[in-house]
């Protein structure tokens, strides 16, 4: 059994999150900035579909991304010097976060709801949560989305309308937050997808021990200004 929380109960610690379905912590409680703040502070993200009660996780392996263990494919390193694209960061979250939820072949639905729409809204307009996106021909070809609290950046979502489009933002994200100095980028599960750019799996013991050392770290301004030179 796992804990149902009310709007004011703590979260129970991470390490107490089942084996199966792995990682789940807890139930209930709300979307607010001050709980989902509280929640990446200690490591735990919200993951349920619409229609469901909150779900809280906290999986044990942790996929994350080093940003000095980035990499770059040849192909992409092509697109990348190519420059049909231009970077913009937090110029259209909204429509960033609508593009994730749309659906997709071999999904049924999608986990990016109405209410996480509206909740994450609230931490972009409050400064911790990003988009970064790929503009081609003047149209919103790829991007991503995540929540950054000191040196840590948690990814949440991202989607292409273009070949290669959110890996191209991926990694102007990746390149600028090591010249931001942040020391890791949480991933949450294991993809082959993100493991082809680097990303691995690490015990949730270590992933604790890095978060309280990255959100310990000053971050960079806001808004965000990426650098020009970023593609090279």
């Amino acid at each position: 059994m796992i804990p149902w929380l009310g709007n004011h109960t703590p979260f129970p610690p991470p390490a107490t999150a089942l084996r199966e379905p792995n990682g789940l912590l807890a139930a209930g409680g709300d979307l607010s900035p001050q709980r989902l703040l509280a929640a990446y502070r200690q490591g735990i993200f919200p993951w349920f579909n619409e229609g469901e009660p909150v779900l809280w996780w906290s999986p044990d392996p942790r996929m994350v991304l080093f940003p000095r263990e980035l990499k770059v494919s040849r192909s992409l390193r092509k697109t990348l010097k190519n420059r049909r694209y231009e970077i913009r960061t937090d110029t259209c979250f909204s429509a960033v976060m609508a593009a994730c939820a749309a659906p997709r072949e071999a999904q049924g639905g999608t986990w990016i709801s109405p209410a996480m729409v509206a909740a994450y809204g609230a931490l972009h307009e409050l400064g911790y949560a990003h988009s970064v996106e790929t503009w081609i021909d003047g149209e919103l070809a790829g991007g991503l989305y995540g929540v950054a609290l000191g040196g840590m950046f948690y990814g949440e979502s991202m989607f292409s309308r273009q070949a290669d489009a959110s890996k191209i933002a991926f990694v102007h994200l990746v390149r600028q937050l090591e010249r931001w100095h942040f020391g890791m980028i949480d991933c949450q599960m294991k993809t082959a997808h993100l493991a082809s750019l680097g990303a691995r799996e690490i015990p949730r013991a270590e992933f604790a021990l890095q978060l309280e050392q990255c959100i310990a770290l000053p971050g960079p301004p806001t808004p965000w200004r990426f650098a020009d030179d970023l593609a090279e």
